[in-house]
């Protein structure tokens, strides 16, 4: 007797670690997205819009601040360099080619 009730204790002791994990680790959401197909073409899609948002964005602050270092550099009269540098800020200024 005493041993089967030692047993449960342990069984229940190990069920419940055994529910505690798999809460921490997420494993309903895990299963529940995995269940529909229609959810994770949506979550994909837009996190693909986010991601290229995202991107145009960081890659419209990154020029525009090599432009404006460019610039600074032009108007420190460098011999050679400025000249090419000129030739740059203009071309990104003018939006030619």
């Amino acid at each position: 007797m005493f041993y089967k009730l030692k047993k449960a204790e342990l069984l229940n002791k190990n069920i419940e670690m055994l529910n505690n994990s798999l809460r921490d680790s997420n494993i309903v959401e895990l299963v529940y997205v995995l269940g529909k197909k229609k959810e994770i073409v949506k979550r994909n899609f837009l996190a693909g819009i986010f991601r290229g948002i995202g991107i145009g964005i960081g890659v419209t602050i990154i020029t525009a601040m090599i432009v404006i270092f460019l610039e600074r550099l032009v108007k420190l009269n460098l011999p050679v360099i400025g000249e090419y540098i000129t030739d740059i800020v203009n071309i990104v200024e003018n939006g030619q080619r």
